[in-house]
């Protein structure tokens, strides 16, 4: 008894001499405050602090062992138990919480799931994208989590890799834009807002340019390359206000993206100015050891993590010992560590946890996570999210013209394929862990049904996406035959979609070229719906389809959204971000491909299925030329655009209004043309408006043979349209003033 009172006794005075402690005042600066609590630590906990360790495996010991900054992937009671060993710890400092809520608060029940990252970018509605970010921010603080990975900033060229339905397509200037909406949305009204999470862009940079579609490989990206196209996302939203910054597997140029402080640091910190956190990704630190080999132990991995540029080391255990034997051992100096923990530290000063730990809130869960405020959300997001990519007229379908409709196919009624990738089901989770309750997803099927319940509606799968039984197709052809209409649903299924999920084909796998040859033998009318994370090819048997609808995994109610544009209640107005390629060995099939090639393939042609920007409607719209303030322009002038649009067609819709800029006479291989500007315009049925957009005159830049942003004087020509197709833009010339010996800027060309 006499022990533990005085355990007790003992307890309550370090609790108080703590409490008097500097950094424990909130009335203080904060660069004090971060100060004083440095000068306290001792290396172990400096190093603890720099740790962001998984916290579904014994995390209260290991709150207590590592003392570390950061636990991820726990949230609610097992959180509560962790964040009350962090306030005993010496010193108290309370954790920052991270957690994958990448398309909505993918890993907890019950949540809110929107459509993947890739089917929010055919929106292309800024205004939505951060709404999203901001309901996916509101749920996952009522579970004590303050740290979202995502927005993804990959630009996806390469199909066949696994992530691309987490990026915003394949255009870097769109991806910039959108990105720093998510942002915006996830981090609110500023780092102290208790209703925020902390953004994260990732993966910083060149991830998805892989070889041969391979997730994590050596990608062969020049920095002009990343200058070009991959870094320029990453400054956007870091100027937009980004606090943290993920590294990705894999390497570039020899060097790891963990390893490359030239990017780390020259780049991030000093060129653009940046003062956030970097984390790395899982265990890239002890990759550096054990899988790309560039260094023989973890002590040295520590070395190279922390001198490149790196904060927080993601689920390396080992680093605790490492980084510690490195200064000790005098190859680090624990300056360096201090630098580092002064940057997280700073964090969570701003982030306010000292006072507001922001623990899990069950009153608050159940007020918000999946409530009908965020639903509506979700459900404009799928509506503004399902491309309509063909359409002989079949659609919209009237209800009272059918009896009976056959809906066929694996994913007209697969709740998990709908969701996506990053949501309870998928392989960051173990099965044990379960998926969302059904009830939260309408799928296709279901959407159908309650759309015109009068109608029969015969439903049968007919094969399945992951294995390759057709036993059932002659049962779905045998529904197709007695049916006035078939509606067929194909697409992927999640073991081959995701990271670590490359495909090396992007075939409809299965028995689904089977089914869709089935169908189109059978002579009866068919609409063709896709469900999956990223663009398939489709076989020749698709082309018999009346209609062709795209949905990148359309979130919990993309059912809904997708019955209201197959009945006319919907009226469709989204568009690629992604090029579809007719055949794999097209990729990459991107619209930013450098001009000029020699030919085209002998045996195909090299123009996508369907190109960046293109969606149709049930309405048709017609554009003016565009009206260009100046037709010469000088150095420094914004360029301001005019143009007209109408909607020439017999139904109110929505037009994606999209303004490419192509330089005409260019120092080095440059695309045709690019993307500058966009806006969502509403018009009414016979209505015409007039849009005036503004081009920063950086925004004409290109990157130059020496890596610099420059606007090179010559002809360039403005195109307004609703794709990036020649036959859907119109266009006006004009010039930029100044004179520039063409040779002069190519290198070494011109005689000293």
């Amino acid at each position: 008894m006499f022990s533990a009172v005085l355990v007790t006794r003992t307890l309550r005075v370090h609790r108080r001499r703590v409490s008097e402690f500097p950094y424990k005042n909130p009335e203080l600066a904060l660069s004090a405050r971060v100060e004083d609590l440095l000068s306290r630590m001792t290396l172990a906990e400096k190093v603890g602090q720099m740790m962001q360790l998984d916290g579904r495996e014994k995390a209260v010991e290991q709150v207590q062992h590592f003392t570390p900054g950061s636990l991820l992937h726990i949230l609610d009671d097992r959180l509560e138990a962790a964040m009350d060993a962090a306030s005993q710890t010496r010193l108290g400092i309370p954790l920052i919480v991270g957690e994958d809520g990448i398309h909505g608060h993918s890993f907890h029940a019950g949540a809110t799931i929107f459509p993947s990252q890739l089917g929010l970018a055919t929106s292309w509605d800024r205004e939505l994208i951060r709404e999203v970010g901001r309901v996916t921010a509101r749920e996952m603080a009522t579970t004590g989590a303050h740290w979202t990975f995502s927005p993804v900033l990959c630009v996806a060229r390469e199909l066949r890799w696994g992530r691309v339905n987490e990026t915003f397509g394949e255009d870097s200037w769109l991806i910039g834009e959108l990105g720093a909406e998510m942002v915006v949305g996830y981090q609110g009204d500023g780092l102290a807002d208790p209703n925020a999470v902390l953004a994260t862009a990732k993966h910083y940079a060149g991830y998805s340019e892989t070889q041969g579609g391979l997730d994590a490989s050596e990608g062969d990206l020049s920095r002009r390359k990343l200058r070009s196209y991959f870094l320029p996302p990453f400054e956007r939203v870091a100027r937009a206000g980004c606090r943290a910054f993920m590294t990705g597997y894999n390497s570039m140029d020899g060097l790891p993206s963990t390893a490359n402080r030239w990017l780390l640091t020259e780049v991030l910190r000093d060129e653009w100015g940046f003062e956030g956190i970097v984390v790395t990704d899982w265990d890239n630190v002890g990759r550096l050891h054990w899988g790309q080999r560039i260094v023989p132990s973890l002590v040295e991995a520590a070395v190279v993590a922390v001198r490149c540029g790196n904060d927080v080391v993601m689920v390396t255990p080992g680093f605790y010992e490492a980084a510690q034997a490195a200064v000790q051992r005098g190859l680090l100096d624990e300056a360096e560590i201090d630098a580092v923990v002064r940057r997280i530290l700073r964090l969570k000063f701003e982030l306010g946890l000292f006072e507001n730990p922001r623990r899990p809130d069950r009153a608050a869960q159940a007020r918000v996570i999946g409530c009908a405020e965020h639903r509506a959300v979700a459900l404009r997001s799928a509506r503004e999210c399902v491309v309509l990519l063909r359409n002989d007229g079949t659609l919209p379908l009237d209800a009272s013209r059918l009896k009976r409709v056959a809906v066929l196919g694996p994913n007209a009624d697969d709740d998990l394929a709908q969701l996506g990738d990053w949501s309870l089901g998928a392989s960051q989770y173990p099965p044990e862990r379960g998926k969302h309750p059904r009830e939260c997803t309408v799928t296709l099927l279901d959407g159908l049904r309650a759309q015109a319940p009068q109608i029969e509606w015969l439903f049968e799968p007919g094969c399945s996406v992951s294995d390759p039984d057709t036993s059932r197709i002659a049962a779905a052809a045998e529904l197709a035959a007695s049916a006035d209409l078939c509606i067929v649903v194909v697409g992927d299924h999640i073991k081959y979609t995701g990271e670590g999920c490359s495909t090396a084909t992007l075939e409809l796998m299965g028995g689904q070229i089977a089914l869709l040859e089935a169908v189109a033998a059978t002579g009866k009318p068919f609409v063709l719906a896709q469900v999956s994370g990223k663009p398939l090819v489709l076989p020749k048997a698709a082309s018999s389809a009346s209609a062709l609808v795209y949905c990148f995994n359309p979130g919990m109610l993309g059912g809904t959204a997708f019955a209201e544009l197959v009945f006319g209640a919907l009226n469709p107005s989204a568009k690629l971000t992604v090029s579809v390629p007719r055949h794999v060995g097209q990729c990459p099939v991107h619209y930013l491909r450098p001009r000029h090639q020699h030919g085209g393939y002998a045996d195909l042609s090299s123009e996508p299925a369907f190109a960046f920007g293109y969606g149709l409607s049930y309405t048709r719209y017609e554009y003016s030329l565009p009206r260009l303030s100046a037709s010469r322009l000088q150095p420094g002038e914004a360029l301001r655009v005019e143009l007209s649009v109408s909607n020439v067609g017999e139904r109110d819709g929505v037009e994606i209004v999209q303004v490419y800029l192509a330089d005409l006479v260019v120092s080095v291989t440059w695309p045709p043309q690019v993307l500058v500007a966009f806006s969502r315009v509403e018009l009414a049925r016979g209505e015409t408006k007039t849009l005036s957009f503004e081009i920063p005159f950086e925004q004409l830049a290109l990157v130059d043979a020496f890596e610099r942003r420059v606007v090179e004087p010559g002809e360039f020509e403005l195109r307004v349209g609703g794709s990036s197709r020649v036959e859907d833009l119109r266009s006006a010339r004009f010039e930029v003033a100044g004179s520039l010996d063409p040779l002069a800027r190519i290198p070494g060309v011109l005689r000293a």
